[in-house]
């Protein structure tokens, strides 16, 4: 069973940033090293214990992130960058940190 929630978390990982990064195949290809990369250090976790759980839920808040947070703008023609939301992104509303979020944040 923890095997297959495991794949499973890997696989929805894999499926958002394919979607997300479609068409760009540097970010795909470094998209999925990384990936692999986090799901590697994580196999020896025994199935069930807290680090496991921790780690599949964090797997899927990554998917989550990756397939309606990020948003991929394209070059257009003129050379500026355009930004085309999906259906997924609909009502989201972008928030620029202010300096005093940032500051908190170091």
């Amino acid at each position: 069973m923890a095997a297959a929630e495991g794949l499973a978390a890997y696989r929805a990982v894999l499926r958002a940033a394919r979607r997300t990064f479609s068409g760009d195949q540097l970010m795909l290809t470094e998209s999925a090293v990384e990936i692999r990369r986090r799901f590697e250090d994580h196999r020896g976790l025994a199935p069930g214990s807290e680090d496991a759980v921790r780690a599949l839920s964090e797997a899927r808040e990554a998917a989550d992130f990756i397939a309606n947070m990020i948003v991929q703008a394209k070059r257009s023609p003129s050379g500026s960058f355009v930004v085309k939301p999906e259906k997924a992104h609909a009502g989201a509303t972008l928030e620029i940190p202010s300096e005093e979020i940032l500051s908190k944040l170091k």
